[in-house]
């Protein structure tokens, strides 16, 4: 379950801002729905999926004993 900030507070600040856990959350989430996306949510999610790339993805760099490669959101 994602515990942290919902959207009305993320719209008010920056892409870049956003930790990695809510730019996997909210494009997973939004690329679940995306048929049903209007022209906003499209805009929202295409900005997003910018952040990640220009994040390099969301892989971790490196795993230790407490945390693997991937980003969780959970």
């Amino acid at each position: 379950m994602y515990v942290g900030r919902d959207m009305t507070e993320l719209s008010m600040v920056a892409k870049t801002d956003w930790e990695d856990s809510e730019l996997a959350f909210f494009h997973h989430s939004l690329q679940q729905i995306a048929p049903y996306l209007n022209s906003e949510g499209v805009t929202i999610h295409r900005e997003i999926i910018l952040e990640i790339e220009n994040r390099g993805g969301l892989k971790r760099q490196e795993a230790d004993y407490t945390h693997g490669t991937q980003v969780r959101y959970d």
